[in-house]
């Protein structure tokens, strides 16, 4: 039986969108089933309990189990991969941030591309970093540092938590910028470092504010300033590096990807939720008591930070010929 022209037309559009409003429908069931969280940490650290804090949300929020699975190892690239090869449905999620950024460089045969391979989700939260000295070095501000370090220069040891650490491309960008000279001491940690930090092994590190505030506040460190484009809310009156070294900036970042080819309604959902949640107060309050402030954006601005990231961070690796240990 011919169909008239009309009829013909009407079944055809019909069936071309089709394929849209079965992703609408399942993006509105999202999710019917637990939902994995993969992080490539240990359990108890920052980035494992920001990875807790987020599922109870999402769980309390969507209805299925958030369930956060600790994947760590080779500097979080196990993590990713096993997010990178898990089907792009929404039940697979990965918590990651700078280190996996700085990565993307630092290692030259990854399995997969971070920008490529990742669908950002949502931001979480930054971690701003201190620019701090060991007490017996006689500068009390970047510029006295700066003069300091030029007049002793490859006489002033700079610690970090390892090559290609986000304290030591941190500490990197910053030899970059002012053109001093700091011999780098890389630690397993950036317990150890802080340690030898206190104790006048090393003299200079650039270290998560909440790692050394209590050091900083009972005058076993002494702080010349925060990292972030902006001061700490913590440390007031601390001046930033950008102060007196213009464009510097470096901090501690997270958020939450998926696998590419993630419907974008189930991307755009997560999206939503994950920002409600960083706009709670109980939720601000305890990444507050983590040291980190949040960093709501839509996917589109989560996706160019990592991009910029990545950007950024491969320069000052190859510039500094950083390699893995």
């Amino acid at each position: 039986m011919k169909l008239p022209r009309r009829q013909f037309l009407h079944l055809a559009a019909g069936a071309a969108a089709l394929p849209a409003v079965l992703r609408i429908a399942r993006a509105q069931a999202y999710p019917t089933r637990p939902v994995r969280i993969i992080v490539g940490f240990p359990a108890g650290g920052g980035s494992d309990i920001t990875a807790r804090l987020m599922g109870q949300w999402l769980s309390e929020r969507l209805g299925q189990p958030f369930v956060v699975e600790n994947r760590p190892g080779a500097a979080t690239n196990i993590a990713a991969e096993a997010v990178v090869r898990s089907a792009p449905d929404g039940y697979t999620l990965l918590l990651f941030g700078s280190s996996s950024a700085i990565n993307a460089t630092f290692y030259d045969k990854l399995p997969f591309n971070l920008v490529r391979d990742i669908a950002p989700v949502a931001g979480i939260n930054r971690v701003p970093y201190v620019m701090e000295v060991n007490p017996s070095v006689p500068a009390k501000t970047v510029p006295e540092f700066i003069a300091y370090a030029k007049a002793n220069s490859g006489k002033i040891n700079m610690a970090s938590a390892g090559n290609g650490s986000v304290q030591h491309v941190s500490g990197e960008l910053f030899k970059m910028m002012t053109g001093v000279s700091l011999v780098h001491v890389p630690y397993r940690g950036g317990a150890p470092a802080l340690t030898d930090l206190i104790g006048g092994q090393v003299q200079v590190m650039f270290d998560a504010l909440t790692n050394s505030i209590e050091y900083i506040k009972a005058g076993k460190l002494r702080a010349l300033a925060v990292t972030t484009a902006t001061r700490s809310e913590a440390l007031p009156d601390l001046p930033t590096v950008g102060d007196f070294v213009p464009g510097y900036e470096t901090s501690s970042w997270s958020g939450i990807g998926a696998p590419k080819n993630t419907p974008t309604e189930i991307i755009d959902k997560l999206n939503k939720e994950i920002n409600a949640a960083l706009a709670d107060p109980k939720i601000k309050a305890r990444l507050a008591d983590l040291g980190s402030v949040p960093m709501p954006m839509s996917a589109a601005d989560f996706g160019r930070l990592i991009a910029e990231s990545v950007d950024k961070w491969g320069k000052v690796i190859r510039t500094a010929n950083i390699r893995p240990e």
